[in-house]
């Protein structure tokens, strides 16, 4: 091929001289620009990085053509409605349809296979309730016996999402649209910006390991920052986040292109460079710190709400933190519970594909540990992990949950395409990057409307399907009220496959065999696996 492409071009070219000076000087034009492509090909032949340019010369090329072209042509032209990934045509376009307010319904009936192993759906009621007598604006009262700011938060609302890792117009839009539809936006861990507070939206102010907007010089927490801030209005509950579903263990990334100045003095770090959160926090080493730093933060915020947030992993760990709780006599007001199929701008492949527990797994887990110690009571649980839908927040009601979090489907609602271009700061929608070239599409005043409605029309479809379950209660439903299809002939409810652990059975030595283990392990004193039993 390289000796084809010698003797080919060189003939060209002569050729083309030929007939620009004898013929006609227009021919000089395709002289010029065969000429570019001869010189592009003898690079490629002596360069030493890339063998298939190496050896193919200018044709090689096409490879990387195709490579950048082959995400468009696939989700245009090959995946079908149900098979995209990882949020399917189907869900985005729901979400696209109710964010600006256009024909939800769909024709001829499902295109899911229902007979396919992992098929999931609600129990109907014979009996289903009006829609118009329910409550169309269900909403949960957050704060515990030590809380002296209770909040009432929505049954949905925006995940953590950093100003960084966002653009600032969409975290405008999406602070916009929380204010018109009266919801909540969580800061993510990097800090809290002018954009969060811009529209007066209510925020859940998200803490990392970075600790990012309340560390000192050193990278440290920072009590007297932290108090600062807190204390803001906008600022209606405090998040600390242990895990991410997304990658578990690793801490957050906020590559060196989307570092900009701005960001570097809202963070406390230096501009223009890649922030990486430690995978740790420095402020506790313990479950019994952790829980003694959870009472800290809400003394310094003067009362407000204070919750963690993670992904289930070593389940003796999370055995030892409630065990800390009873303990100390204080609880958190809410533990948020993400999964592994959680998303992110930029996470390691193995991180985020193998590491974490799902969230419906997670999600269970905790609310049967909770209830089996008998603090449930004090707690409110929050699920997030890939919830576009109102079935989801069905699905992780009847598992425990509380209220859902939700980050990609808001991220659609204003205008994200699922280019999956998050962690190249190349967003073609102007949302997860922080180039101006891009981010000038994004308009805020229509997009916090779009928002604004896919929030409210999403509630109002769990509300109906709360009535077409026989039910006036968010409260009331259950794991049996969901089934899931786990052969051609066998269909198991949610209370089968996750099953329920009564109220304080965990306390008087009721252990179900599949968490005797875990109790085993767990350790109040110390992080990991603890081989000696805990009383």
């Amino acid at each position: 091929m390289r000796k084809q492409f010698v003797i080919f071009s060189t003939l060209l070219l002569i050729v083309l001289l030929l007939l620009s000076v004898f013929l006609n000087k227009n021919w000089s034009i395709f002289f010029a620009i065969t000429l570019f492509f001869v010189l592009m090909g003898y690079q490629d032949m002596y360069q030493k990085k890339h063998t298939l340019r190496r050896i193919y010369p200018i044709f090689g090329r096409l490879r990387y053509v195709m490579e950048e072209l082959r995400p468009k042509m696939y989700q245009y032209f090959i995946e079908s409605d149900t098979d995209g990934k990882p949020i399917s045509r189907i869900d985005r376009a729901t979400i696209y349809q109710r964010a600006k307010k256009e024909l939800e319904t769909i024709p001829f009936g499902t295109q899911l296979d229902v007979y396919a192993e992992g098929y999931e759906w609600m129990c109907h009621s014979i009996a289903p309730k009006a829609f118009d007598t329910l409550n169309h604006n269900p909403r949960v009262l957050f704060g515990n016996k030590d809380c002296k700011q209770p909040y009432s938060a929505s049954i949905l609302n925006i995940s953590a999402m950093s100003f960084g890792s966002l653009s600032a117009q969409a975290v405008e839009a999406m602070n916009g649209g929380a204010k018109l539809g009266n919801f909540a936006h969580n800061t993510g861990e990097g800090g809290i910006s002018p954009y969060h507070l811009k529209c007066g939206g209510d925020l859940i102010w998200q803490i990392g390991t970075g600790y990012f907007g309340c560390r000192d010089e050193h990278g440290a927490f920072d009590a007297q920052l932290f108090a600062e801030k807190a204390k803001l209005p906008n600022i209606k509950m405090i998040e600390l986040k242990i895990s991410q579903g997304a990658k578990p263990g690793h801490g957050g990334i906020l590559p060196a292109s989307k570092n900009t100045v701005e960001i570097a003095q809202i963070r406390h770090v230096k501009p223009h460079t890649i922030v990486a959160s430690p995978p740790y926090h420095s402020a506790f080493n313990s479950p019994l710190e952790l829980v003694e730093f959870i009472k800290k933060l809400r003394d310094l915020s003067e009362g407000k709400p204070i919750g963690f947030k993670l992904c289930i992993g070593h389940k003796a760990e999370f055995i030892s933190i409630c065990k800390a709780m009873v303990h100390l006599d204080t609880y958190p007001d809410f533990i948020t519970v993400d999964g592994g199929e959680g998303g992110t701008g930029a996470a390691p492949q193995e991180f985020s594909n193998y590491m974490g527990a799902p969230m419906l797994d997670g999600l269970a887990f905790v609310h049967n540990i909770l209830t089996g110690m008998g603090i449930r009571q004090h707690i409110k649980i929050i699920a997030s992990g890939k919830v576009t839908s109102s079935f989801h927040i069905a699905r992780a009601m009847a598992l425990g949950a509380d209220t859902c979090n939700a980050a990609r489907a808001m991220m659609i609602a204003v205008g994200c395409i699922q280019a999956l271009l998050c962690n190249t700061n190349r967003c073609p929608t102007g949302i997860a990057t922080q180039d101006p070239k891009l981010t000038i599409g994004l308009d805020v005043a229509d997009k916090k409307v779009r928002m604004a409605n896919y929030h409210k029309g999403t509630i109002e479809s769990f509300v109906e399907l709360l009535g077409a379950s026989g039910l006036d209660d968010m409260k009331n439903i259950t794991r049996s009220h969901i089934y899931r299809r786990v052969a051609l002939n066998d269909m198991l409810t949610y209370e089968e496959i996750f099953p329920s652990v009564e109220v304080g059975a965990l306390l008087l030595g009721k252990i179900p065999d599949r968490y005797k283990q875990d109790f085993n392990h767990a350790n109040m004193n110390q992080w990991g696996i603890s081989p000696q039993k805990q009383a």
